[in-house]
C-alpha cells in the first residue's frame, strides 16, 4: 500500500507532507510522490453555499463556473487548453463548506499549474463580464434542471434542505440554489463574492507528486505572495438544530415507483459521533449482508436501500432512501426501517459485525486514497475541518475505536422517530395509472 511506512508500526498510517504559510495566509502543503512522473496541484477554498448572501443562492456554484472563463492574461478557454494542450487536466467541485481547484498532469506542467492557478486568484474580477455572467448562469440553471427538476427524485435534495433547517441556517438552501437567485445576480455581486473569498488567507494550497520542494518553494513564493491578504467576512455563529423544520413532506413526480426518504440531524464532520453513524450507516446498508438489505431487499419489501452519513461543518444529515417494490407501500417500509432502528438502539451490533464494519472502513479509505488527486485533497480537508494535514491514523482509528455499544447509543441519541423528516416521493396520477 501506497502510504504504509514505518511509521504504520508506531502512530499509525500517515501521508507524509510539509507545511507552511505565507505571510499573507496561504497554507502550503507539499506532498512528495516519485513513483510516476505526475504533478497535482489542489486549491482549496474556504467558501461554499453556507456563505452565500440571502438572495444569492447557488452563488459558490456559480462562481465554480465562472472560474474557467479566462483572465485578461490568459483569455477565454485558455485556462483549459494550456494544460490540455500537453497531457494534464482539471476540475472543481463546491459544496455547502468549500470549494475545490485541482489540476493533474505530467511533472513538466507544475510552474504552469502554479501560475493559472495564481493569475485567477489575483486577477480573475478585472475580466469579469455580463456576458460571462449571462453564459454560465444558464449553464448552472441547465444542470440544476437535468440534476433535480428533470430528474427522477431529484427535488428530494431540494426540499430536504427547507425541511431539515430553519429559515436564515447556512444549510437552509441547496447548493445549486434557486433559478430566481441566479438570475438575480449581477456582475457587481460576482465580483464582490470574489474579492471577499476568494483570497490567499481563505484557502490552501497542496502540490503533490513529482517534484523537488526546494524547487518550488520559491515558485510558489513568486507566483502567490503578491497576493494580498483580506479580512474575511464574518461566518455564521448560531445555534445547530436538532430538530427538522417539517415532519413530512410529499412530492408528486413522474416516476413509475413511490419512493421513502428518510432525515435526521446528526454530528458535524469528524467531531465526536460521525464515525458511529458512518458505522450505523454500514450496519443498516454497507452491502448484500446489512441488515436493512436484508430486510427489505432479500425479503422481497424493496427494490433497493441507501444509507448515508454527511458530515459538513455545522452539523451533520443522516440519510436513508428505500425504493418498494411493486404492491409494497412507503408506510410498509417505514414501518420495517424504524422497527430496526429500534432494534438496533436497544441491542448493540455483534462482534462480527464490529469487525466487518471496521474492516470495510479501513480498505475503503486506503483504497480511496491510491490516486495522487485523492490523497492530494485528503491532505486539504483534513487541514479544513481539523486544523492539521496529519489526521490520517486519527480518521482510521475513531473507526476502529468506535464500540458496539457507542454505535446503537448514536441510534437512541440521534435517530428517534420524532426527529426525522419524512420526504415521500409519489407518481404522476397518469404514471401510477400506467403501471
Amino acid at each position: 500500500m501506497i502510504l504504509i511506512s514505518a511509521a504504520l508500526a508506531a502512530d499509525g498510517p500517515s501521508i507524509p507532507y510539509e507545511r507552511y504559510e505565507l505571510p499573507n495566509g496561504l497554507q502550503v502543503i507539499l506532498m512528495e510522490d516519485h513513483r510516476l512522473p505526475q504533478v497535482c496541484v489542489d486549491l482549496w477554498y474556504r467558501v461554499g453555499s453556507k456563505d452565500e448572501a440571502k438572495g444569492r443562492s447557488g452563488f459558490a456554484h456559480l462562481f465554480e463556473h465562472l472560474m474557467f472563463m479566462g483572465t485578461n492574461r490568459l483569455p477565454g478557454s485558455g485556462f483549459d487548453q494550456s494544460m490540455e494542450a500537453h497531457g494534464g487536466w482539471n476540475n472543481a467541485w463546491t459544496m455547502e463548506d468549500a470549494t475545490n481547484y485541482y489540476e493533474v498532469g505530467p511533472s513538466g506542467l507544475l510552474d504552469t499549474f502554479l501560475w493559472m492557478e495564481a493569475d485567477r486568484m489575483q486577477a480573475l474580477d478585472d475580466a469579469m463580464t455580463q456576458e460571462k455572467l449571462d453564459l454560465q448562469r444558464d449553464v448552472v440553471k441547465n444542470e440544476r434542471r437535468q440534476s433535480n427538476e428533470d430528474r427522477p427524485y431529484g427535488m428530494v435534495e431540494i426540499e430536504m434542505t427547507t425541511a431539515l433547517f430553519p429559515e436564515g441556517h447556512p444549510y437552509a438552501h441547496s447548493v445549486i440554489g434557486s433559478h430566481e437567485d441566479l438570475s438575480a445576480a449581477t456582475v457587481s455581486d460576482v465580483t464582490g463574492f470574489f474579492q471577499s473569498w476568494y483570497v490567499p488567507n481563505n484557502a490552501s494550497l497542496v502540490v503533490a507528486g513529482d517534484f523537488d520542494p526546494a524547487a518550488v518553494k520559491p515558485v510558489i513564493e513568486k507566483y502567490f505572495s503578491v497576493l494580498e491578504r483580506k479580512e474575511l467576512p464574518a461566518r455564521w455563529n448560531g445555534e445547530r438544530p436538532s430538530k427538522p423544520q417539517k415532519a413530512l413532506v410529499t412530492i408528486t413526480d413522474q416516476v413509475e415507483f413511490p419512493k421513502l426518504n428518510l432525515y435526521w440531524h446528526s454530528p458535524a464532520k469528524f467531531q465526536p459521533g460521525d464515525a458511529e453513524m458512518e458505522l450505523v450507516a454500514d450496519l443498516l446498508a454497507g452491502g448484500e449482508s446489512s441488515r436493512l438489505y436484508r430486510r427489505l431487499v432479500d425479503s422481497g419489501m424493496a427494490q433497493d436501500v441507501s444509507v448515508y452519513q454527511y458530515g459538513a461543518e455545522y452539523g451533520g444529515v443522516f440519510y436513508l432512501s428505500a425504493l418498494p417494490m411493486d404492491g409494497v407501500t412507503v408506510d410498509q417500509l417505514d414501518l420495517a426501517v424504524r422497527e430496526e432502528l429500534a432494534l438496533l438502539a436497544n441491542s448493540p451490533p455483534t462482534a462480527e459485525e464490529m469487525e466487518r464494519l471496521r474492516n470495510q472502513r479501513k480498505v475503503a479509505r486506503y483504497e480511496e486514497l491510491e490516486p495522487l488527486q485523492n490523497r492530494a485533497e485528503t491532505l486539504n480537508r483534513y487541514w479544513a475541518y481539523t486544523g492539521t494535514p496529519d489526521w490520517l491514523a486519527k480518521d482510521i482509528a475513531r473507526f476502529g475505536d468506535a464500540r458496539p455499544e457507542a454505535l446503537s447509543a448514536a441510534v437512541s441519541q440521534y435517530l428517534k422517530p420524532e426527529l426525522a423528516t419524512k420526504i415521500v416521493v409519489n407518481p404522476e396520477p397518469a404514471a401510477a395509472e400506467a403501471n
